[in-house]
């Protein structure tokens, strides 16, 4: 532990209280967007629930593409006290609208936020750490990310008692206290924004697509998600927003086959013809998303399935009688009071599990795992995070719920952080929080499908056909064919790349 420097513990506290801040809120968000207005929530359909989850998050991991290559350049304290200064007003706001598209735009000031702030906190502990301390380090920042996630959430479900707009008002207390441990602990790790040859914004532009692929292409794939969007959400119909993206992507390609013939030099970009980067990191990026989309689950389905579905009076029993056998006869009775008006547990206390299973096991799970090669850690944790989806299979009952959280907190222990550490390992030491931001597009891709496919299987399995059952079938056969691609990506790819990009 002595190894970590001051800004390697000042950066994983400030994690801390910006988690605080985003799973206070999002993991009771399910509930607040589909609860009934006549309670202070917002009454929309799960659907839209869906669409606003997978949507923004999906902005919010995106972004940091851009934000990652700018803190490289113009240093991490910086774009720290610039997430700050949205974070605060955006998420008071967030709990001061009520319409669809007021909603919608402040959740996206909120995404904007923390997508400045993702790759820097990330980028820290990359740049705090080395190839000795890489693995027991990102296990600890993953540790501190779940302590906030666990904290979180309780004070949320207390707060909501008194009233929804506390939930909101607790996240923008928590970025104010980042503000002071930012002006009066943070040192800035890097060096760039203070050197005479310090990039260009232009080269830092440059940069960015150097990996991935340029700006047509990126312009190609914008356009399919929001051709996505607007189908999956009803507002054009299925077979017509199959037909526009089929339509807009043969114009792309004719095009290309155009412009390689020409004999034109075309300065602007969008004379250019589409080219992918780094296809092996592209794929990697891809394949990873499946288990994101698999993870969002725990956040996004699990509330409205736990309100809608869950019996969680035999925990209630087993905590009366817990209570009654080492004396603790007031929380028995209390207890047992509760049993009897067949009071249901708050979801986001059932969520918190997995990150209370995380934050006492996660170092433990890293330095284990640390023996292994990266690959055969992620296809393992991916498949224990896809055997959570089966478990939920077998029934609405709480102590199925419990363990099925339990199984997929371990998955995660073992996936998350390795995939993390794996590509703060293999980026250029002055381009760590940019290589950061290209590792959120997996987490972007996964949140954008993830929030979609939980809208629409929900809506049509679980609310209309009372199936929930087949909708966590799908989620768990997702994740064994994830596992299955980094098993082959592993095997074929990653050998002929010399494990770099």
């Amino acid at each position: 532990m002595g190894s970590f420097p001051q800004t390697f513990w000042v950066a994983n506290t400030i994690e801390i209280f910006e988690r605080m801040a985003w799973y206070g809120f999002f993991a009771v968000s399910s509930l607040y967007i589909t609860g009934k207005v006549s309670e202070g929530a917002l009454g929309f359909t799960s659907e839209q629930r869906g669409m606003l989850q997978g949507v923004i998050t999906f902005v919010l991991y995106l972004l940091p593409v851009f934000t990652g290559a700018l803190a490289d350049r113009y240093g991490y304290k910086r774009m720290f006290a610039l997430a700050f200064a949205i974070l605060v007003p955006g998420y008071y706001l967030l709990g001061q609208i009520h319409s669809f598209a007021g909603f919608f735009l402040i959740f996206l000031l909120v995404a904007v936020g923390a997508a400045i702030f993702k790759p820097v906190v990330v980028g820290t502990v990359a740049r705090t750490t080395d190839e000795t301390t890489s693995s027991v380090g990102f296990g600890i920042f993953y540790m501190m990310v779940n302590i906030g996630g666990f904290l979180g959430p309780i004070i949320a479900g207390i707060v909501r008692g008194w009233a929804w707009k506390w939930v909101f008002v607790m996240s923008s207390l928590w970025i104010v206290v980042n503000f002071i441990l930012l002006g009066f602990l943070y040192r800035d790790p890097t060096t760039e924004h203070e050197s005479k040859k310090a990039r260009t914004l232009k080269k830092v532009m440059s940069d960015m697509v150097e990996v991935l692929g340029n700006g047509r292409l990126f312009l190609l794939v914008i356009v399919l998600i929001v051709i996505l969007i607007l189908g999956t959400n009803g507002w054009i119909s299925a077979g017509r927003a199959a037909g526009i993206a089929l339509a807009w992507t043969l114009i792309n390609i004719f095009y290309d086959l155009y412009l390689t013939r020409s004999r034109r030099v075309h300065h602007h970009w969008l004379g250019r013809p589409m080219r992918l980067g780094n296809w092996r990191f592209v794929l990697f990026l891809c394949i990873l998303s499946g288990f994101w989309t698999v993870f969002d689950q725990i956040f996004m389905t699990l509330p409205e399935y736990i309100r809608d579905f869950t019996d969680t009076t035999a925990i209630l029993v087993w905590l009366r009688d817990a209570f009654a056998f080492v004396g603790l006869s007031g929380l028995s009775k209390h207890m047992a009071d509760l049993v009897m008006t067949r009071y249901q547990i708050n979801p986001e206390y059932l969520i918190n599990i997995d990150a209370g299973a995380i934050i006492i096991f996660q170092v433990l799970v890293s330095w284990s795992m640390a023996r292994f090669k990266t690959f055969f850690t992620l296809v393992t944790g991916t498949l224990v995070a896809a055997a959570s989806m089966f478990v939920l299979i077998f029934g609405a009952s709480g102590w199925i719920l419990v363990l099925a959280i339990v199984i997929f907190a371990f998955g995660e222990m073992m996936a998350s952080p390795k995939s993390q550490e794996y590509i703060g390992r293999i980026a250029p030491k002055d381009k760590v929080a940019l290589f950061m931001g290209y590792y959120f597009v997996a987490i972007a891709l996964g949140n954008l499908f993830g929030g979609i496919l939980s809208g629409q299987l929900y809506g049509k399995l679980a609310r209309d056909m009372g199936r929930p059952d087949l909708m966590w079938m799908i989620f768990g056969l997702l994740g064994l064919v994830t596992a299955l691609a980094l098993f082959l990506y592993d095997r074929w790819i990653v050998p002929s790349a010399k494990h770099k990009f």
